[in-house]
């Protein structure tokens, strides 16, 4: 959206593409939320609101290059337009220190523990909170389209725009967005790779703030895991993939398995610590996550561990280069093709290399196969 200034305070403002096929009403509450809906319809009623100098109505569309004329005022009608937040040097740092990967359409965060993705009781500090340092001037801010827990790390996608908002969101909700998880859990799953499908519901008593197993009254909830490396009995480091969206679905999951996540003592109780130097913090981090963009082209971002759990993971002896999702990369659109090609034979040399490992796991002393022991995927 671009503003060109005119007499009497008339504005002109020309659609972006980001507006394209949106209601009339809805591009005012995107660019101009001062403004109530009583106010637009008092003035379409009037004629004082016009569309490439045509007479419009609030459910008329709009399409990119179209112009529209904003008559002056309707600010004290309106819900008031929310106050933009000013940031220290110190705020502006941190959030572009998150950062891992831009597009013309969003921006890719590795999101600490600890900092949580929106505002609530007692809670100030935020990323929602930090987006206005990837503001610049009068554009527009840029939006969060899911979350992660507050003491879940990893990669958050931020859209630059309402359009791309809405885009990214659909393939949210669609599940057409790959997220991949890493976790270390208590204990060895002893099924080493398979799908838990278990319904959630919230818990009664806990005031919507921690979920439980329901498989009569629940929503369906669906996770794919991995075991891909184990210390010993002691510990697990499981890669995990959710199939549906549900609150607390992994650390629900894998806690219902019997192999609460190590540090999530909101659902693990005691057992969920390890004893020893390991950290108390929980360990689940979201590793991967691969979308389409608006366009064309794919957003395909991978997220350092923190440092609690890049400790963790050393202690236990687990190298990160045993999982598939492993080798670091920017998003796909930064990658030369020579580098997408280096990338996929050190994938398939690591997954040739796992193969090995389980196949010899699968024979006895004789040098026979083993029966299996659970569902292979």
């Amino acid at each position: 959206m671009s503003e060109a200034e005119t007499g009497n305070d008339v504005r002109l403002f020309t659609v972006g593409e980001d507006d394209a096929g949106a209601r009339l009403d809805r591009w005012f509450k995107r660019h101009l939320p001062q403004i109530g809906f009583a106010t637009i319809s008092r003035w379409a009623r009037t004629g004082q609101i016009r569309v490439d100098g045509k007479r419009a109505k609030p459910e008329d569309r709009v399409e990119p290059g179209q112009q529209i004329r904003v008559p002056p005022g309707g600010e004290a009608d309106g819900p008031g337009a929310p106050a933009r937040r000013t940031l220290s040097d110190a705020d502006r740092a941190a959030a572009r220190a998150m950062v891992i990967a831009e597009t013309p359409s969003a921006i890719v965060l590795n999101k600490p523990p600890g900092l949580a993705t929106q505002g609530g009781t007692k809670t100030t500090r935020h990323v929602d909170g930090l987006l206005e340092a990837f503001t610049d001037g009068d554009a527009p801010r840029p939006r969060l389209v899911h979350r992660l827990d507050k003491d879940t790390s990893g990669v958050l996608l931020i859209a630059r725009t309402a359009g791309s908002a809405g885009f990214f969101a659909k393939r949210f909700a669609g599940r057409a967005a790959r997220k991949v998880y890493w976790a270390l859990v208590v204990g060895v799953p002893e099924v080493r790779e398979g799908t838990i499908d278990a319904a959630l519901a919230k818990q009664p008593g806990s005031g919507g703030e921690k979920m439980h197993v329901d498989h009569e009254g629940g929503q369906p909830a669906r996770t794919r895991y991995r075991v891909v490396d184990k210390a010993g009995d002691k510990a697990a480091w499981l890669e995990l993939e959710p199939l549906t969206g549900r609150t607390h679905q992994l650390r629900v999951h894998c806690a219902a398995m019997g192999h609460p996540i190590v540090g999530d003592g909101k659902y693990g109780g005691p057992d969920a610590f390890l004893t020893g130097s390991i950290s108390r913090k929980m360990h689940l981090h979201a590793r991967r996550l691969v979308i389409d963009e608006p366009g064309g082209g794919r957003i395909d971002a991978l997220a350092d561990l923190p440092e609690h759990f890049a400790v963790s993971m050393a202690q236990l002896g687990f190298d990160e280069a045993t999982s598939e999702a492993a080798p670091l990369r920017q998003s796909t659109v930064e990658r030369t093709p020579e580098a997408k090609k280096q990338a996929a034979r050190q994938h398939a040399k690591q997954y040739r290399k796992a193969r090995r490992g389980e196949r010899r796991g699968r024979r006895d002393a004789a040098g026979k196969p083993a029966p299996r022991r659970g569902p292979k995927r």
